[in-house]
C-alpha cells in the first residue's frame, strides 16, 4: 500500500538564462528561498535538466540561441511527465503579441526584465507553495484511490 508522505523536501528550481549575467542574478536572489537551484545556459540543456531532474520550478528566459523560451516551455508542457512543472518566463519582450506566445506555449507566469527582486521572489515562493499543494493532492488521490480499490477486494471476497 502506497503511504501518504508527510516530509517537507527542499523544492529544486531550475534557472536557464544564456546571459552569465541574468543568470547569476537571478540565482543570488533565489538564495532567500529555501531552495535548491541548478542552472542553464540555454534551451537544449534545459530540457536535458528537465528529463534527469525533479523539478518544482522552472525560470526561463525567452530570447535564447539554438531554441527560444516559447519552445522550451511547449515542449515540457506537452510531455506528460513533465507538465505540472510550473514555468515562469523571464523576459525583457512585452509586445502583446509576446505575451499571447507565452501563455499559449503553457507558461504559469512571467517577469519582465529588469527584474524587480522582490516580486520574483514573492511569485517563486507563491508557485513553489502551489506546486507542493498540488503533488500533497495527487498523492493523497493515489492514496485514496489504492483504499478503495482495497475495500472493493475484501469485499468480493
Amino acid at each position: 500500500m502506497t503511504e501518504v508522505r508527510h516530509e517537507k523536501t527542499t523544492p529544486t528550481v531550475l534557472v536557464v538564462d544564456d546571459n552569465q549575467q541574468n543568470l547569476e542574478l537571478l540565482l543570488a536572489y533565489l538564495e532567500d528561498v529555501d531552495c535548491k537551484t541548478l542552472s542553464a545556459s540555454d534551451g537544449m540543456a534545459a530540457l536535458e535538466i528537465v528529463k534527469s531532474s525533479p523539478l518544482d520550478l522552472i525560470l526561463l528566459d525567452v530570447m535564447m540561441p539554438r531554441m527560444s523560451g516559447f519552445e522550451v516551455c511547449r515542449r515540457i508542457k506537452s510531455d506528460p511527465a513533465t507538465a505540472d512543472i510550473p514555468v515562469i518566463m523571464v523576459t525583457a519582450l512585452n509586445e502583446l503579441g509576446d505575451i499571447e506566445r507565452a501563455i499559449s506555449s503553457g507558461t504559469d507566469d512571467f517577469l519582465s526584465k529588469p527584474i524587480n527582486k522582490w516580486e520574483l521572489l514573492t511569485r517563486v515562493r507563491t508557485m513553489l507553495r502551489l506546486k507542493d499543494l498540488t503533488d500533497k493532492l495527487e498523492r493523497t488521490l493515489a492514496y485514496l484511490s489504492e483504499i478503495e480499490e482495497q475495500t472493493q477486494a475484501v469485499r468480493r471476497k
